[in-house]
């Protein structure tokens, strides 16, 4: 499957716990069809090397919306009645 959500990309979480943060595309897997966002669904994890680490987990690509789309998707769509008005 094809995603529009691409690695770099800023996205805006829609649903769940993190609902409203924003942050970049640190990863994407395909297969499992999820997404690692920067800032969002942080995990404690302990090690007896390192200590207690936090680190981002990964998320259901539905569950985020890209902010680029969206602000394009609005500025089209003024556009478009102005033409017809005129």
């Amino acid at each position: 499957m094809k995603f529009k959500i691409r690695k770099g990309a800023s996205v805006k979480v829609i649903t769940g716990s993190d609902k409203g943060k924003q942050g970049t595309v640190l990863d994407v897997d395909a297969k499992a069809m999820r997404v690692k966002v920067e800032g969002v669904k942080i995990m404690t994890k302990h090690t007896k090397e390192h200590g207690i680490k936090k680190a981002e987990g990964y998320i259901h690509y539905s569950n985020v919306a890209l902010v680029e789309a969206a602000a394009k998707k609005k500025t089209s769509a003024k556009k478009a009645t102005k033409s017809k008005t005129a």
